[in-house]
């Protein structure tokens, strides 16, 4: 199966290698990201174990693999007075380059609003605290999300709404913020994502990223597409060129911005080699 090769470096600056579908063929989804030109990728980090986990991938490869910490809204409940002091101890671990994935999640409320909300507000304060980046989710929830979120962006590190998916007031409101924005394969959705093909050309350059968020979210445009329908990094390339076309700019452009914006966003190497190996 041959995709796209971007000649450019990617970081993909959200991709769920923790999840059980790669258990098995994890060097081999590494290996087709570098030959994609995929180079870096941040780790997400949205539970306990999950974070942990991320950590150990992290720690693996590095300088290739770099993690989060912090405990998705969907599992809000578990964000005790033991979480925190958890999540405290991950994030002092220099592979630890970002807090989150954190926020609100209105439309599935797989935990109750009030107990989301106070988990997003203690790991906010987990951000002051250390100084590193903040790695959101927000889904039906902007106004509550960025009433919580305003009064601590003077105090944290800089922050990304990953896998933006909301309407343009959302998108400008959280760019008025101060605010990133990560976009994934969902801007090739023509059922979900089509708003995105005309919003994505007012997101100035040095606050874009982009991210798979595999294994989920397939870019739908892809051909041929996996027979398991999962997606992973090496699939990255695919929707820089989407939002390339969308935004009027060569694909190199805005692979060369999205890759800049990236690392210093998280700290991460700019001079690392090209090779995605595990060490022995």
């Amino acid at each position: 199966m041959t995709h796209a090769r971007s000649l450019v470096p990617l970081v993909d600056i959200g991709a769920n290698l923790t999840h059980e579908s790669f258990q098995h063929d994890l060097d081999a989804v590494l290996q087709r990201a570098t030959h994609a030109g995929v180079h870096q990728l941040v780790i997400t980090g949205a539970s306990r174990e999950g974070s942990r986990h991320a950590l150990e991938l992290a720690r693996a490869y590095p300088q290739r693999m770099f993690a989060t910490a912090g405990v998705h809204p969907h599992h809000a409940l578990e964000v005790t007075d033991e979480a925190v002091a958890e999540l405290r101890e991950l994030l002092a671990q220099p592979e630890v380059v970002a807090v989150g994935e954190t926020g609100l999640d209105y439309c599935r409320e797989f935990s109750p609003r009030h107990a989301q909300q106070r988990a997003f507000e203690r790991q906010l304060e987990l951000a002051v605290e250390c100084g590193k980046p903040l790695f959101l989710h927000q889904r039906d929830a902007h106004d509550d999300f960025l009433a919580i979120l305003k009064p601590y962006l003077a105090r944290t590190g800089p922050a990304v709404v990953h896998c933006f998916t909301g309407d343009e007031r959302a998108l400008f409101e959280s760019l008025d913020a101060g605010c990133y924005i990560g976009i994934t394969g969902w801007l090739c959705d023509e059922r979900r994502g089509q708003h995105l093909r005309e919003l994505v050309k007012h997101i100035p350059a040095d606050r874009l990223m982009v991210e798979t968020d595999c294994p989920y979210l397939l870019p739908r445009t892809l051909r041929p597409l996996p027979k398991d329908r999962r997606n992973e990094p090496g699939f990255l390339p695919h929707i820089v060129e989407e939002l390339a076309r969308d935004r009027g700019e060569e694909v190199a452009v805005t692979a060369q911005a999205t890759t800049a914006t990236a690392q210093a966003f998280f700290r991460l190497p700019s001079n690392h080699g090209s090779d995605l190996v595990a060490r022995e």
